[in-house]
């Protein structure tokens, strides 16, 4: 690595320090390419460490915890009401979890000789980034990697209500959109005390995702928000005093102590400077990518949430290890069969591969199978008999083509079903597949061994 007058000089230069731009350092590193990460906060991990994935687990872990125990009444244990302390709540998020993920990331930066630079990077040509921060400076570079992943999106014409920190129980809670992030918080702040109201414009949670997996979720959501609405939309917020006024479609009104907005993310890549480069930014703010995540700019690739749909860290960090080893000139593609989503609400719901309504839109035939978890002795010992374990197969072939799963640990779970789609399995090879007893896995077995009763 060459550096002189505030300038460095870099076989790979990466913009943005979440999870595919880490995992693209890394490997690029690994390969013996100098490699320099520039990250306006100066640290990796990214929102999916600092501000997405790994708190809201850690929070929906502890909301679990106090499932848990009102459901240990049914079973005659009783551990009381659950207290819960914030502060030490707080401590154990951002120290012990984040906190202890964010130096493991640091130390593997250093231990592969992969300098991160603080500072807001801006391209000046396909050669060279500016880092705009407290010690401005300049970045050469043989290869660039943008992974600058995406930003919360918010409501056209209706502006943020203040600002209201979520920390407190007991508050009246507005959760503005039916999608995973809006469903993951909405069940960690009703779990802690909040009575939550839950906003949705569309006719079902989860818009997108097949409806039975949906519906043991929305039974079990229905129970624990105050309210529900379906096919309403949010005309306006009006800060009134200490509370937040939100006007509905039909001019109905509501006042609540704080309002969650979670209607989706937009790819973060406006004002990177890319338009003085080769590299193009699509109508919705995506920049295009090959298999191989090259931009039309032979020396600038991209990777993760900007490059497109499914905003997901794995999927990110798969396509960043992609662009490495393609800068590295090994054979490397893209080219996944599926990218498995989980949603880790209570139960969760994960799915993968084709879905019924997929497989309808291009009038495909298919066989379908549900195995229902009411017929599992694991998931009865376990008090959760609410499961649904389904697969879609080939008529002709035999091959698995996707897998939904609802229930406690189907994130976990798709794991398998994941390797399924992606290797081409057959549904006999899964029927044939010796599965632990009793387990939640079984029922991966179990639906298998039903598609192979429908083709005798």
């Amino acid at each position: 690595m060459v550096m002189g007058d505030l300038v460095v000089e870099v076989d790979v230069a990466v913009v943005g320090g979440g999870p595919g731009g880490y995992s693209a350092a890394f490997r690029c590193a690994e390969l013996g390419l100098e490699t320099v990460v520039v990250d306006a906060t100066k640290r990796l991990g990214g929102a999916c460490l600092f501000e997405g994935c790994i708190p809201s687990k850690a929070l929906l872990h502890v909301a679990a915890l106090i499932e848990d125990a009102e459901r240990a009444r049914e079973l005659g244990v009783d551990f009381g009401e659950p207290r819960v302390s914030l502060d030490p709540l707080r401590k154990w998020k951002s120290e012990r979890v984040v906190g202890r993920l964010a130096r493991g990331l640091a130390s593997v930066a250093k231990a592969r000789s992969v300098d991160v630079i603080g500072g807001r990077a801006v391209f000046e040509s396909s050669r060279e980034l500016y880092v705009e921060g407290d010690e401005p400076q300049k970045v050469r570079f043989k290869r660039a990697i943008v992974a600058t992943g995406s930003t919360p999106a918010g409501l056209p014409g209706l502006p943020l209500a203040g600002d209201r920190v979520l920390d407190s129980t007991g508050a009246r809670l507005l959760v503005i959109g039916g999608g995973y992030i809006g469903l993951e918080l909405g069940q960690v702040y009703a779990a802690l005390g909040s009575k939550v109201t839950l906003v949705e414009m569309t006719d079902g949670l989860l818009p997108g995702v097949d409806r039975a997996l949906v519906q043991p979720l929305a039974r079990r959501c229905e129970k624990l928000f105050a309210k529900i609405r379906l096919g309403t939309k949010v005309a306006s917020l009006l800060e009134k005093g200490a509370a937040i006024e939100a006007r509905f479609d039909g001019n109905e009104t509501e006042t609540f102590d704080r309002v969650l907005v979670a209607v989706g993310r937009r790819p973060a890549s406006s004002g990177l400077g890319l338009e003085r480069t080769r590299a193009s930014i699509d109508a919705r703010g995506f920049v295009p990518v090959d298999e191989r995540c090259r931009t039309s700019d032979p020396a600038i690739y991209a990777v993760g949430d900007v490059t497109g749909e499914p905003m997901l860290a794995h999927r990110a960090m798969r396509q960043g290890k992609v662009a490495a080893e393609v800068i590295a000139g090994r054979p490397a593609a893209f080219d996944n069969v599926v990218v498995p989503a989980v949603v880790f609400t209570d139960p969760e719901v994960a799915w993968c591969g084709l879905t019924e309504a997929d497989a309808a839109r291009e009038g495909r035939a298919v066989k379908v199978a549900k195995r229902e978890w009411a017929a599992s002795g694991r998931a009865l010992t376990l008090g959760r008999s609410d499961g649904l374990t389904k697969m879609i197969a080939d008529p002709d072939t035999g091959r698995v083509l996707g897998i939904g799963i609802v229930g406690p640990g189907a994130g976990e779970l798709i794991a398998e079903a994941a390797l399924a789609v992606e290797t081409a399995m057959t549904v006999e090879d899964l029927a044939a597949t010796i599965h632990t007893h009793p387990t939640l896995s079984e029922t991966l077995m179990e639906a298998a061994e039903a598609l192979l009763q429908q083709a005798r």
